[in-house]
């Protein structure tokens, strides 16, 4: 079975020689990664924890879960990477990670899905006449705006690019940014309006320049899931990182109930 073919201008990969390319990257990047890893337990180190999450799970609540769960467990170390939501759930199934974390339809096949949370995707625009008085807005009516965006590549970003190509056009885009705080401070002084996690945008609630819109779309409201694969061997420090994930979310989202109720 030939994996190169001779042709006039020098050789190619034949699709043997690229099935073999593929599979020789992967098993290279697997020997760095437990080269890397096997040093890391030779400095001390008895677990190690590789999640690939979304945009708004590495920026929002990932940082805060991490931060208390590595205080709690010295010896562990955690490798957290921000990856497109469609490409997490592939990740974990090729074993790439742990645990992957995304929000919104993936295919899961061959995964354990848990769910945690529902993340709202909301508009954030700046305080005006005419946008105090909306009590909500369609996605494809705010298009012709100028929009502040996540940096290129993020999740969210991505999402919404393509989805503004489905509808005909493209997003208006002032700046990107890589925080959502920073976009929603640009929003406030009047640069355009920004998509945003409600959570995020309930920090600006009350503050004077910022307006909170929801959209009526029906991929705003979004499922939020933790994956791995299904034949996978939970280990006791993966678990508990799971376990803390899903507390934080449970606790937080009571507390946001018991806020807006108070109001």
């Amino acid at each position: 079975m030939p994996l190169l073919i001779r042709e006039a201008r020098g050789v190619k990969l034949s699709a043997p020689g690229e099935a073999f390319l593929h599979h020789a990257r992967a098993m290279l990047q697997h020997s760095q990664q437990l080269q890397a890893d096997l040093q890391e337990y030779g400095a001390g180190l008895r677990g190690h924890v590789r999640v690939f999450a979304n945009t708004t799970a590495v920026t929002e609540f990932m940082p805060d879960i991490l931060a208390a769960y590595l205080t709690q467990h010295p010896h562990i170390s955690v490798d957290l990477q921000e990856r497109p939501n469609a490409g997490i759930a592939a990740d974990i199934r090729d074993g790439r990670a742990d645990l992957g974390i995304v929000a919104g339809e993936v295919d899961t096949h061959g995964l354990r899905v848990l769910h945690f949370s529902t993340d709202r995707l909301v508009l954030v625009t700046p305080d005006t006449a005419r946008w105090a008085d909306m009590s909500s807005v369609a996605f494809a009516d705010v298009l012709h705006e100028r929009f502040v965006g996540m940096h290129r590549g993020s999740t969210l970003q991505t999402f919404l690019e393509r989805l503004s190509q489905q509808l005909g056009t493209t997003l208006k885009l002032r700046i990107q940014l890589s925080s959502f705080d920073s976009m929603c401070r640009m929003v406030a002084a009047g640069v355009g309006v920004a998509v945003v996690p409600e959570t995020v945008a309930q920090r600006y609630r009350g503050l004077p320049r910022v307006c909170r819109v929801p959209l009526t779309d029906a991929w705003a409201v979004r499922p939020r899931y933790m994956l791995v694969r299904e034949e996978q061997q939970v280990s006791v420090q993966l678990q508990e990182l799971m376990d803390a994930i899903a507390a934080y979310h449970e606790h937080g989202e009571s507390n946001v109930t018991q806020s807006e109720s108070g109001r």
